[in-house]
């Protein structure tokens, strides 16, 4: 499942390419995609509006158009976002394509498209990411076909959604170690259960997990409310470390992850244990074991992170 970096690389990608302009065509092909609405609720409620503002909350893509109207985006196991997809003018859509976006061309006062940090790639050098009349061209798709698309009208609808799902942003200043330490407070499940969980914090995965517990030398079967204040800030500053790393090297990709360009992350090459079962630890040579931790594949180094002792009745 994209995590918060991949979901970050895709919106640093798609944002200069998109803000500004306005959806002029959205054809949803499969009906799940915008449940509860139809097909045709969720599309004439956004074509014709212009995209104010692409953004990230936890692992949800977030469309902000204007007259104060949101569709949060989400592309779970294994869905992705294609720019200019081989074929979109022939009608040829990639496999597995859910839903096409066509975007008309930017409003006067923006930016040349292009030039806000996205690179470039042969076939955009030369229009800035666009067609020649202008438009760009999106692909959704989805191969297990569980992503989704929800409106949001209005900044409270907006945040109500958000505040029922998620939790303290890690890359936002909230995200510390005493607020951690708070939250976790009287809780018995294990710590990487408590990051996993989306309400606590919004946007770790598996993967940034089990990175961050190893960088933090904290075994994830600890329960989350035996951790102290220090380890707490240790850790919290390891999952920053984590999920950065993981931005710098645009995602990682295990499966399916791609960029809009289609192109695989290159973070699963860095990975410090995630993965590497039977394989010698970066710090001391020993060797990384998998177990299952709260029903997910966990790897972790036992002499980097001790295993918690039980304790007596």
């Amino acid at each position: 499942m994209p995590e918060l970096p991949e979901v970050e690389t895709i919106r640093g990608q798609l944002a200069p390419l998109v803000e500004s302009r306005t959806l002029r065509r959205m054809e949803i092909l499969d009906a799940r995609w915008s449940r509860p609405l139809t097909p045709e609720q969720l599309s004439s409620a956004l074509e014709g509006r212009r995209v104010e503002h692409l953004g990230r909350r936890g692992k949800y893509l977030l469309w902000s158009f204007e007259d104060d109207v949101h569709l949060a985006q989400h592309l779970r196991m294994t869905g992705a976002v294609l720019f200019e997809p081989a074929g979109a003018r022939s009608g040829v859509d990639p496999p597995h394509t859910r839903v096409r976006l066509e975007l008309g061309p930017p409003h006067r006062g923006h930016p040349e498209v292009g030039r806000a940090g996205r690179q470039t790639t042969a076939r955009s050098e030369t229009t800035g990411g666009a067609g020649a009349d202008g438009a760009v061209r999106l692909a959704i798709v989805d191969p297990r076909r569980f992503g989704t698309g929800e409106l949001l009208l209005g900044s409270q609808a907006l945040e109500a959604f958000f505040a029922a799902r998620l939790g303290v942003e890690p890359l936002d200043e909230g995200f510390t170690g005493e607020h951690l330490h708070r939250l976790a407070r009287g809780r018995r499940a294990p710590v990487k259960a408590f990051l996993l969980d989306q309400r606590r914090v919004a946007g770790v995965g598996n993967i940034y997990a089990d990175e961050a517990l190893f960088r933090a030398g904290v075994h994830p079967l600890r329960p989350a409310g035996r951790l102290s204040r220090a380890q707490w800030a240790t850790l919290a500053d390891s999952v920053i470390a984590a999920l950065q790393a993981g931005i710098d090297a645009r995602g990682a990709t295990i499966d399916d992850f791609r960029d809009i360009d289609g192109v695989s992350g290159s973070f699963q090459h860095e990975f410090l244990v995630h993965r590497r079962e039977g394989e010698p630890c970066p710090r001391c040579g020993r060797e990384i074991v998998k177990m299952v931790v709260g029903g997910r594949g966990t790897y972790v180094c036992e002499t980097c992170q001790p295993r918690p002792r039980a304790r007596r009745r």
